[in-house]
């Protein structure tokens, strides 16, 4: 049973997440099409960078997937606040793809092999000139694990829509804080 944590406006485009059980978060978006153009911002390391992480990602189940996050080049030429300065390098997140059907799903695990290891699918599905993508992370056992999660992947999804748009770049560690504030007070403790 979803149990949602705010209703989101008609487009999704800032609607916060929903959580479908305590250990799962899923964000919606409606965004720019075509489908084609979105798939290749997921999965595209270099249109991929402008919103989340660089690096490889065989697109076949099994493949493996090394993010590459730049977290400091996705401020907007601002510098990072000192509370952010230990995520504001290079970090490598691996994972392996579970499912992959081109233009459709994506779905591989995060931090593969740690303790905090979780899945992540994306899902598309065309609406007319615009795509609606479902973004749903799973496995995320600890409260203060959710909450970064929930602001990382909210402030994350922003600037895909700004890349989309062709908007103007919002600085990350702002966004990233006012989400991650939000969510403190709308995820169950």
């Amino acid at each position: 049973m979803t149990a949602p944590i705010e209703t989101a406006p008609a487009e999704f485009d800032l609607g916060y997440a929903t959580q479908d059980a305590i250990d799962t978060l899923r964000f919606e978006r409606l965004l720019p099409g075509p489908v084609e153009r979105v798939w290749a911002y997921l999965t595209e390391p270099d249109k991929r960078r402008l919103w989340l992480a660089a690096g490889p990602m065989e697109l076949t189940a099994g493949g493996k997937v090394d993010l590459v996050f730049r977290n400091g080049e996705l401020n907007a030429g601002q510098p990072t606040p000192e509370r952010f300065t230990k995520f504001a390098g290079e970090i490598h997140n691996e994972g392996v793809v579970l499912a992959c059907e081109p233009n459709r799903l994506l779905r591989f695990t995060w931090e593969a092999g740690t303790p905090t290891e979780s899945e992540v699918t994306f899902e598309l599905a065309p609406r007319g000139a615009k795509v609606y993508l479902t973004v749903t992370h799973r496995r995320l056992v600890a409260r203060g694990t959710r909450l970064s999660v929930a602001g990382g992947w909210h402030a994350h999804l922003t600037l895909l829509a700004e890349a989309l748009e062709g908007r103007e770049r919002s600085a990350l560690w702002p966004l990233f804080a006012h989400y991650r504030e939000a969510y403190e007070a709308r995820l169950p403790e």
